[in-house]
C-alpha cells in the first residue's frame, strides 16, 4: 500500500530501483560466489551515501567485488594501496609547474590524484600513518579536497570502501574511534562455505570469463540517492533506532547493567542517523515505500560494531562488541 506522503513519481522510482537492484545482484553473481549479505550491505551504503570499512583476511575477493560493483554501475573505480610511505598528496593530487610553449610563461597546474573517482578502494587503510588516513577521511566527509588553497569537488556519487586485514597488526596504524565513526558500516567478510569454495575454484581456474552488463548509470544512482532522503519514516521506527543507540551508552540511566559493566563508550548520534538511513534504503531496495523496525534491526550489527568500545572487564570475560549488540537487540522493544 502506497504511503500518502509518497508522490507518484517516487512510486515509479521505488519500483524501478527494486527491479534494478535485482539486475545488479544478478550481474555481480556472475563473478562473485556467495557473499549475498555483504553485497546487499554494500549497495545499502552506496545508495545511502555512506562509506564502508571491510575487514577480512586476504583472498576473499574484496577487490574483485568492488571492481564488479563499479562495472555494473558504470562508475569510475580507483584502488589505492596504503603503505607506510604514502603521502596525502599521493591520494588527493599535487601541483606541478607547467611552462607554456608559446609564451614561455610558467604556471601551476593541479594533477588530480586517484581519489577523483566514484568508487575508491582504500586497501589496508591501517598500514598508512594518521596524516595520510586523515586526508582520505576528510574527502569522505566533505566530498572535496583542498590543494594549495584551492578546493576541488569530487565526482558524485562518491563511495569509499576501506579494507583492513585482521591478522597482521605489526607496523599498522589503527584508525582512531573518532575516524571509525565516519564509516557507515563495518562489514566482516567470512570464509566461503565448502560448496561455495568448490564453485569458486571451478570458475577461477578455467578459461571462463563472465561478461558484466551495465545496469545503472551515474544519473540514476544520484536520483536514487536523493530518493532515499525523501522516504517517509514513522515515529516508532525512529524511536526504536534512537532507543537502541541510547542503550549502548553506559552513562544512560536506562541502559542494562551489562552495558554499564562491559562498555566504556557507546555509540553517538551518527549511529541513529545511519540506522535510519540504512532502514530507508533497504525498504526501497525491496520495493517498499517506508521502512519498519525489522529494517533497523538488520542494520544494527554493521552500524554499531565499530562504535561500541568495550572495557577491560569485557575483554577479561571474552565479551566482544558483537555479543553486546546482540544482547541489546534482545533487550530493546
Amino acid at each position: 500500500m502506497k504511503d500518502k506522503n509518497v508522490s507518484d513519481k517516487d512510486v515509479e522510482l521505488v519500483e524501478k530501483l527494486n527491479d534494478k537492484i535485482k539486475q545488479v545482484k544478478s550481474e555481480i553473481e556472475k563473478k562473485i560466489v556467495g557473499q549475498e549479505e555483504i553485497i546487499e550491505q554494500l549497495l545499502i551504503s552506496l545508495f545511502a551515501r555512506g562509506h564502508c570499512l571491510l575487514v577480512g583476511v586476504p583472498g576473499l575477493a574484496k577487490t574483485l567485488l568492488i571492481k564488479t560493483v563499479a562495472e555494473v554501475m558504470d562508475l569510475k573505480f580507483s584502488r589505492i594501496q596504503f603503505t607506510p610511505d604514502l603521502m596525502p598528496s599521493d591520494i588527493t593530487g599535487t601541483e606541478i609547474i607547467e611552462e607554456d610553449q608559446l609564451t614561455k610563461k610558467r604556471d601551476f597546474k593541479f594533477i588530480s590524484g586517484p581519489i577523483f573517482a566514484n568508487i575508491i578502494l582504500a586497501d589496508e587503510i591501517n598500514r598508512t600513518p594518521p596524516k595520510t588516513q586523515a586526508a582520505l577521511l576528510e574527502a569522505m566527509q566533505e566530498h572535496r579536497v583542498t590543494a594549495a588553497g584551492t578546493t576541488y569537488k569530487l565526482p558524485e556519487p562518491f563511495f569509499v570502501l576501506a579494507t583492513q586485514n585482521p591478522i597482521e597488526q605489526e607496523g599498522t596504524y589503527p584508525l582512531p574511534e573518532a575516524q571509525l565513526d565516519r564509516f557507515m558500516f563495518n562489514l566482516w567478510l567470512d570464509y566461503p562455505s565448502f560448496d561455495e569454495e568448490i564453485k569458486i575454484v571451478k570458475t577461477t581456474t578455467s578459461q571462463y570469463s563472465a561478461q558484466i552488463d551495465k545496469v545503472l548509470v551515474t544519473e540514476e544512482i544520484i536520483e536514487l540517492q536523493n530518493l532515499v532522503r525523501r522516504v517517509p519514516v514513522s515515529e516508532n521506527v525512529i524511536e526504536f533506532a534512537v532507543k537502541t543507540v541510547n542503550m549502548t551508552r553506559p552513562t544512560n540511566g536506562n541502559s542494562p547493567q551489562f552495558v554499564k559493566d562491559w562498555i566504556t563508550w557507546g555509540a553517538g548520534p551518527r549511529a541513529s542517523q545511519y540506522l535510519t538511513l540504512a532502514a530507508k534504503t533497504r525498504a526501497i531496495m525491496e520495493g517498499r515505500f517506508t521502512p519498519n523496525i525489522d529494517d533497523v534491526k538488520i542494520a544494527l550489527l554493521p552500524v554499531l560494531r565499530h562504535r561500541i568500545i568495550t572495557n577491560f572487564s569485557a575483554e577479561a570475560e571474552g565479551i566482544t562488541s558483537v555479543e553486546v549488540i546482540k544482547k541489546i537487540s534482545e533487550e530493546v522493544n
